[in-house]
């Protein structure tokens, strides 16, 4: 829910920081050891090959971040809507042990959607994926796209399978919970982490996961969805 515009002098700064804070042996890293290499029984594989073209159904192009051109387009497929772009990392939502204000520069204490419980998401522990607002580049509530919509997130090989728990700039793309990027081997920190390229969402229209919070329902949902996309396309 927040646009993170850095300027050079702070990302450089920021990363001087991180370097000086890193053991002598240590050296820094993008990825992590994924929590998860593969949910469901449909592979990354079988899923890509299904969005190696775009229809376009957005009228514009989203950039990936602030500093970037706009070059990512929604495409559209049978029973889905999809783009390919980085992984930013959204911490928002319900403060825990790595998702709070003095972790995540751009922190926010809530969410679009919320749980059953009418708090916000937590990013630390649930997969979730977020979706540009509303703007005259793509509105994704007229393509079946609502809060807690289940989400397949391909990177590297493996399949993440996530709800739409949050909402972020008109014109940026390519974001996701804490959790899902940790799920995928990719470095969570909110605010050095996250992935410059590679991540295919895969969103699925009409779909919604209650509760929102539920995970194993995510998956279960997810993966049956799963084998409809690749039946249907």
């Amino acid at each position: 829910m927040r646009s993170r515009t850095l300027t050079l002098a702070a990302v450089a700064g920021a990363a001087l920081l991180a370097t000086a804070a890193l053991p002598a042996t240590a050296a820094p890293s993008r990825t992590v050891s994924p929590a998860s290499a593969q949910e469901g029984s449909v592979s990354a594989s079988a899923l890509l090959a299904k969005v190696t073209s775009c229809s376009q159904i957005s009228s514009g192009k989203y950039k990936t971040d602030d500093e970037t051109s706009a070059t990512v387009p929604v495409c559209g497929k049978n029973g889905a809507v999809f783009w390919k772009a980085d992984m930013d990392i959204d911490c928002d939502g319900q403060v825990t042990a790595h998702c709070n204000g003095d972790a995540d520069p751009w922190f926010q204490d809530d969410t679009a959607f919320h749980q059953s419980d009418g708090k916000p998401l937590r990013a630390e522990s649930l997969p979730y994926v977020v979706v540009p607002s509303t703007s005259s580049i793509w509105k994704y509530t007229s393509y079946g796209i609502k809060g807690g919509g289940v989400v397949a997130v391909v990177y590297n090989n493996k399949v993440e399978y996530a709800v739409v728990g949050d909402t972020g700039p008109t014109q940026i793309i390519g974001e996701a919970s804490y959790a899902t990027a940790k799920a995928l081997g990719i470095d969570p920190d909110p605010e050095t982490g996250g992935a410059d390229s590679g991540v295919t969402y895969i969103l699925f229209k009409n779909s919604q996961v209650s509760p929102i919070e539920s995970h194993t329902a995510a998956v279960s949902l997810g993966d049956s969805l799963a084998k409809q996309f690749l039946q249907n396309n």
